[in-house]
């Protein structure tokens, strides 16, 4: 325990290493969670599809190439046309995501390789982050045009409209209609 001396206090070896022990284990955890606090906050950079290379990507030459030079020298595509195998396209995206919050594309590009029916390369198109259409989902319905009908709208909707005059159902016996049978 501390002694007064000349009206000084004078703490033991023990009290001082006590002292500047807990200081620093306090130090300690706080660097620690602030690292661990910090890293939750950390950039997430992804890479998605084709890694285009310029270099390769330049060397292609329209009425030169054909579709096995460029798949020697691409590789195969991300994915072709949908009818015929006219066009290949080359996609790649990269992402970028702060935490827990949505990826967001921060560059992209698009190379189309279009064929003529030979397979001789007759255009290369590139195409970059202008052509990703951002879409906002509104809710849990899907809008639609037309009458808003609710479940019992639906259910007893047609009661009466059964044999209404016009509607091709009603009695009366008579066959004096327009229709292709007679109603």
């Amino acid at each position: 325990m501390a002694a007064l001396v000349f009206g000084f206090r004078v703490h033991s070896r023990q009290e001082k290493f006590m002292r500047q022990f807990s200081r620093h284990l306090l130090l300690a955890v706080g660097l620690g969670a602030l690292v661990l606090g910090t890293s939750a906050c950390s950039r997430i950079r992804t890479h998605q599809g084709y890694q285009v290379d310029k270099l390769l990507v330049d060397s292609i030459q329209p009425g030169i190439d054909n579709r096995a030079s460029v798949e020697g020298t691409l590789g195969r595509p991300s994915f072709t046309a949908q009818f015929g195998d006219q066009d290949w396209y080359y996609v790649s995206r990269d992402m970028r995501a702060l935490a827990f919050s949505n990826p967001k594309p921060v560059a992209q590009t698009v190379l189309h390789v279009r064929f003529d029916p030979a397979g001789n390369v007759v255009a290369v198109d590139r195409m970059g982050l202008e052509q990703v259409a951002k879409i906002s989902p509104s809710g849990d319905k899907t809008p639609t045009l037309g009458r808003h009908r609710s479940l019992f709208d639906e259910i007893f909707g047609n009661i009466g409209a059964v044999g209404a005059g016009g509607m091709g159902g009603g009695g009366g016996g008579s066959n004096t209609g327009g229709g292709p049978n007679g109603s």
